[in-house]
């Protein structure tokens, strides 16, 4: 990769010298195509024309996002606002960073602008020499973009270049807009903080119910999920010798994310041995030993932007000791529990509680009682309960006295599922932890023990064991459909499964 700076070259795309310009003058090739449009730009469409019933008379501006800086002159690899592609169908690389686009109101509704960067222009003109001297957008740097034609015809929307944006934003229209992802519409837009939680909030809440070509899209972005974790299960016996080899556990699920998809949904969790007890270990920077339990917490992000959330916890020498057996019928328990809880028409937090109901009764048996209750005392009783607070399943319920075990589980036990990893996260109280499952509904299970290594209120053996099992749902009109039923769930299974690799 050549050094950016050796050359000097100019990122404004002003004025260079003639020297430096001179050679890019003249000699290129029409390159300009037809290109068909996207598989989900029927679908963005009727997202917007929702978006605009909601919003009557109003301006609604919702950016890309634009480059962010990794070190110096080299930045992360770009991924857009999830709002943004949600209405738009946007695809994998070939989303253009500092996109905006503009829902104007007119009067039988709204008209759609993308105001992008067209293409580098190869010869004279204002911008005559981005292409070769604009290190983050020029075409010389950073690749070839679609004309403002091919755009039109691959969203199904109409395509402006960045540069008109100013003189779009103007005009006495009230506006709403997601804020923070652009500079330029930060400024030219006052703020309003009601109006733009609530923008925010329509946007969340509209994700919350899966179209059919989000469901593929997911199906197919769990599926490469599923095909990373088989990669990583035939490398475990590599993975032993390497004094990093959680390393190379990360290494061989990312070149399938890479391969099959836009990259990760979310950095993989790759935990051998105690730092499987670190819900989000994503140091990775451990040994895998024999004995030890690998917890692997990963998924592919697909070219659409929606992400797989798959966990297994595997024995690393291909079989479970008695007691980690112990850990991990107990979590496989509760999460056949959960999902067994999973249809529409039942709270949301009815899965969390029927999984936290076996843990609670599991630890109970065990005699574990770090608060110097048991599982009768905390209230535990038939029929579910709504959901306990939750880091990876969203805000606070009301199961019975949920810290008395806490110490052993933390967070709850799933989420929803979609271009965010925890999708929707924006979305109220009552319409997603608090609400009840609908079909095209899509989440995980993901009940979890974690007993840290130097908890003295659990005996020594099952110091340093952390063991989760995640798998993804979508709902169903009468039920639930797991995605990544390609994988094993169960300790027998998972054993039989491992010696066949």
């Amino acid at each position: 990769m050549s050094h950016r700076d050796r050359h000097g070259p100019h990122d404004d795309g002003g004025e260079v010298p003639a020297a430096v310009a001179d050679p890019f003058r003249g000699g290129w090739a029409d390159t300009r195509t037809r290109l068909p449009p996207l598989s989900g730009a029927a679908c963005a469409a009727k997202r917007r024309s929702a978006l605009s019933e909601r919003f009557p008379g109003e301006r609604i501006v919702v950016p890309s996002g634009g480059p962010k800086v990794r070190s110096n002159d080299f930045d992360y690899t770009f991924r857009p606002h999830s709002a943004f592609v949600h209405l738009t169908a946007e695809q994998g690389t070939r989303a253009v960073p500092d996109s905006v686009l503009v829902l104007e109101p007119t009067g039988g509704g709204h008209s759609a602008t993308l105001f992008t960067r067209p293409r580098s222009p190869r010869d004279g003109g204002p911008n005559g020499a981005e292409f070769h001297s604009d290190r983050r957008h020029g075409e010389f740097w950073t690749g070839r973009r679609r004309t403002l034609a091919e755009t039109e015809q691959a969203l199904g929307v109409e395509a402006a270049a960045r540069d008109g944006l100013e003189r779009a934003l103007t005009g006495d229209v009230p506006t709403r807009v997601v804020r923070g992802e652009d500079p330029l519409v930060d400024a030219l837009v006052p703020p309003s903080p009601g109006a733009e939680a609530e923008l925010l909030t329509f946007l969340a809440e509209s994700r919350l119910v899966k179209d059919e070509w989000e469901i593929d899209q997911l199906r197919a972005a769990v599926g490469a999920t599923v095909a990373g974790f088989h990669d990583v299960a035939g490398e475990l016996p590599h993975a032993m010798r390497l004094a990093r080899g959680e390393r190379w556990i990360e290494g061989t699920f990312n070149r399938r994310a890479r391969l099959e998809g836009h990259g990760l949904g979310f950095e993989t969790i790759a935990a051998a041995g105690a730092h499987a007890c670190v819900l989000h270990w994503m140091r990775n920077d451990g040994p895998v030993r024999e004995g030890d339990l690998l917890l692997l917490d990963a998924g592919v992000e697909a070219d659409s932007f929606y992400t797989g959330d798959v966990t297994r916890t595997l024995p690393a020498g291909g079989r479970f000791t008695d007691v980690q057996r112990r850990v991990h019928d107990l979590v496989f328990a509760a999460q056949s529990a959960g999902i067994a809880a999973l249809r529409p028409g039942a709270r949301y937090g009815d899965f969390h509680a029927a999984a936290m109901r076996v843990i609670a009764e599991g630890l109970d048996s065990w005699g574990l009682r770090p608060a110097g209750g048991t599982a009768r005392d905390s209230g535990l009783g038939p029929g579910p309960e709504p959901a306990s607070g939750a880091d990876s399943g969203p805000g606070p319920g009301s199961f019975p006295d949920p810290d008395l075990y806490r110490r052993y589980t933390v967070c709850g036990s799933g989420h929803m599922l979609g271009l965010d990893c925890h999708d929707c996260a924006g979305a109220r109280g009552g319409t997603y932890m608090d609400g009840v499952l609908e079909a095209g509904h899509v989440l995980t299970v993901e009940p979890g023990l974690y007993f840290q290594p130097d908890d003295l209120t659990v005996p020594e053996e099952l110091r340093g064991i952390g063991v989760r099992i995640e798998d993804d749902f979508v709902i169903t009109a009468d039920g639930a459909l797991c995605l990544s039923a390609g994988l094993p769930r169960g300790a027998d299974e998972t054993e039989a499964w491992m010696a066949s690799l």
